[in-house]
C-alpha cells in the first residue's frame, strides 16, 4: 500500500521537485506552502510521514515541529535544513525529527530515509539499531532524552559506517581502531556490540538471548 507523505516547504521549485521525484517512487504526495498550511491540512486527514523544511516565512519548521509534538501527534518526520553542522541537527532531533537531512541532498537518499522511518522491512532503507542514528553525517546516541553525538575519530566513523550500512556488513580495520570504537559504544549501548570475525575482519551484532556470547576480545565462543 502506498504511503502518503506531506511536504511542507516555501520555496515553490524545491517543494515541486520533491513531490514529483517521491511520486515517481511511488508515494501518495501533499504538498503545503506553510506551517499554517500544514496544520490545516493535518487537522483533517492523517499522512503516514512529513518531509519539513526548518526555515520558512510564517511559522519555522522547528516550532510548527515542536508545537506537533506538544499536541501528542507523532508522525514521523524528517526535518530538511540549509543549515549544517552537528549543533543544528541536534536541535532539529530534540525538538522532534525523527531524522535530519542537511540540503542539498539526493533524492534517493531523501527515500531511503523516507521507507526507514516510515517501518519499512525491506532492504531498501537505512536500518540502524535502537538507540543510535545516522544523520547530517554524524552518529547520534538517542537513548537519553535529547540526541547526543558519538564522539568519534574519523577511522572509527568510518568503520562504524561500514558495520551499519547495512547492519551485518564484515569490515577489515585496525585491531587498535576497532577496539576504541567497540569502547566508544559499550559504554553507552547495552543493545550491541562489535565482534570479530577471524580471518576476515569484524562485525556489528544485536544483542538478544539468541544472540552468541563474546569474549573480552570480541571473538565469538
Amino acid at each position: 500500500m502506498n504511503k502518503t507523505i506531506l511536504i511542507i516547504d516555501d520555496d515553490d521549485m524545491l517543494r515541486t521537485t520533491l513531490a514529483h521525484g517521491l511520486r515517481q517512487n511511488d508515494f501518495y504526495v501533499i504538498t503545503a506552502t506553510s506551517a499554517e498550511q500544514a496544520s490545516e491540512i493535518l487537522s483533517r486527514i492523517s499522512v503516514d510521514a512529513i518531509v519539513l523544511d526548518r526555515m520558512m516565512t510564517g511559522m519555522d519548521g522547528l516550532t510548527f515541529l515542536k508545537n506537533m509534538r506538544t499536541n501528542g501527534d507523532t508522525t514521523p518526520v524528517i526535518m530538511l535544513t540549509a543549515l549544517t553542522g552537528p549543533e543544528n541537527a541536534i536541535d532539529g532531533l530534540s525538538g522532534g525529527a525523527n531524522d535530519y537531512l542537511a540540503k542539498p541532498f539526493q533524492l534517493r537518499e531523501l527515500v531511503l530515509r523516507l521507507n526507514n522511518i516510515i517501518g519499512h522491512t525491506d532492504n531498501t532503507g537505512i536500518k540502524m539499531p535502537n538507540g543510535l542514528m545516522f544523520t547530517d553525517d554524524e552518529f547520534f546516541i538517542t537513548t537519553g532524552q535529547n540526541p547526543q553525538i558519538l564522539g568519534l575519530s574519523g577511522e572509527e566513523k568510518k568503520l562504524l559506517q561500514r558495520l551499519t550500512m547495512p547492519i551485518g556488513n564484515i569490515a577489515p580495520a585496525s585491531p587498535m581502531v576497532a577496539k576504541r570504537l567497540r569502547s566508544k559504544i559499550n559504554s553507552v549501548l547495552s543493545n550491541i556490540d562489535i565482534i570479530t570475525v577471524r580471518g576476515r575482519g569484524y562485525k556489528l551484532i544485536q544483542i538478544n538471548s539468541a544472540t552468541p556470547s563474546t569474549n573480552k576480545n570480541g571473538d565469538k565462543k
